[in-house]
């Protein structure tokens, strides 16, 4: 049997109740068993989740648009009813 990493592992503990910043392991259990995977796998996709949820998804950009580009933007809006730059920046088909 070939032996673990031990430098990519943590130590987890579960909680004594179930709360907002944990969970039991009996809840650990009846998720796993919900979900069909083992407890480790249930713990990965809930991490999976929260990451999603939580991280940025792209990269980060330049930072904000300097004044001459909100300028230039603002300059190639139609002039009509409606004059809000975020909702006439890209062509919208309507079906």
């Amino acid at each position: 049997m070939p032996s673990r990493n031990t430098v990519n592992q943590i130590a987890f503990r579960y909680r004594s109740v179930d709360s907002a910043t944990g969970v039991t392991r009996e809840t650990a259990k009846r998720l796993a068993e919900h979900l069909g995977v083992d407890e480790t796998q249930a713990i990965h996709r809930a991490l999976h989740e929260l990451a999603v949820r939580v991280l940025p998804q792209y990269e980060a950009d330049d930072g904000p648009l300097t004044v001459a580009q909100i300028r230039q933007i603002k300059k190639r809006v139609p002039q009509g009813e409606k004059r809000s730059v975020r909702s006439s920046l890209f062509d919208m088909e309507t079906a």
